[in-house]
């Protein structure tokens, strides 16, 4: 898939490259316990403001994306074309929807388990890429058994991924297919699911044709990056909560699996899985253990987590980001 080009604008290609840059963070749950009642400050006033911020610089990405002058750098594209701020909307409506989607799963499966958990709080980041560097969630304490763990690690993923879904597809009716010579600058990769809804919603096209994706199909892209990332079953990411529940100490060992294979995805295409091969090291490859570890699952839960991996096999592009002049 194609991304940003010099004109602004996302592309698809199944052409691969290497960037250096990942500007997000996945959502995920920061699974340290907080014994002491929030304050005023850190419940309410913190995500609002927050939310705000990053409401502010996504939109500021936003429109950045679909300027097509010769502003240099969104600074000055921001002071001398304050006006054109609006036309960032429709990206920064979309992501923030699947974002907020993501992490309001976590919190309401958590409020369900009685699992004290913070609403969400959303990191504004700078407006060159996509303006955020994702949300997380706090819990503010124990979660108690493995059947709370796997529903609130679930949930969050197959959330935002079902919305994302949805406004991929209203996406995809706004892109156009353009002719491979006029594409250039940055492109995305292409997970197996995106390749199937473009094919059904624009058809075929041909080996010399590529897909310029209109700023919601963008966001819906981003949207699947971030549900794949977070579904890698690492320490205490989503996918780390789901592997732990399902598989208890298998888990680590999966993780021991996955860090090789992301780091030889940083030498055969993307850099970017070099740092997050690191921030897993960081992380931990391991899950703690819940305090009833023992608790059944049963077959539903089960056959979500087999769809919770299906998810991820289908939104996993190996090479997400490339540069073509």
């Amino acid at each position: 898939m194609d991304g940003l080009g010099e004109d602004g604008q996302p592309r698809i290609r199944s052409e691969a490259g290497s960037v250096e840059e990942p500007d997000a963070v996945a959502p995920t749950i920061d699974s340290e316990a907080d014994e002491e009642a929030p304050s005023v400050f850190s419940a309410w006033a913190l995500p609002v403001g927050l939310f705000l911020l990053t409401c502010f610089t996504t939109l500021w990405a936003g429109a950045y994306q679909s300027y097509s002058g010769t502003a240099r750098g969104p600074l000055n594209f921001l002071l001398e074309h304050p006006e054109a701020l609006w036309r960032g909307l429709p990206f920064a409506a979309a992501l923030l929807f699947i974002l907020a989607t993501h992490e309001f799963g976590h919190y309401l499966l958590s409020r369900i388990h009685g699992v004290p958990a913070s609403l969400p709080l959303f990191i504004p980041g700078p407006p060159h890429f996509i303006g955020t560097f994702g949300a997380i969630i706090r819990m503010r304490g124990p979660i108690m058994d493995r059947r709370a763990l796997f529903d609130i690690g679930v949930a969050g993923p197959l959330a935002g991924f079902i919305v994302a879904v949805a406004v991929l597809i209203v996406g995809l009716n706004l892109s156009t297919v353009v002719e491979r010579t006029a594409t250039f600058g940055l492109h995305l990769g292409e997970p197996l699911l995106l390749q199937f809804l473009a094919w059904l919603v624009i058809g075929p096209i041909s080996p010399e044709s590529d897909i310029v994706l209109h700023p919601i199909a963008f966001a819906a892209w981003f949207g699947f990056f971030v549900t794949s990332l977070n579904l890698l079953p690492i320490g205490q990411l989503d996918g780390g909560h789901v592997a732990y529940a399902l598989w208890g100490g298998r888990q680590r060992t999966m993780a021991f699996i996955a860090v090789p294979i992301l780091i030889v995805l940083g030498f055969a295409g993307w850099p970017g899985w070099f740092l997050w091969a690191v921030m897993a090291g960081l992380w931990g490859l391991g899950h703690p253990p819940v305090s009833d570890p023992h608790a059944p699952l049963g077959r539903n839960r089960k056959i979500v987590g087999w769809i919770a991996l299906a998810v991820f096999v289908s939104t996993f592009a190996p090479v997400p980001f490339s540069f073509h002049s």
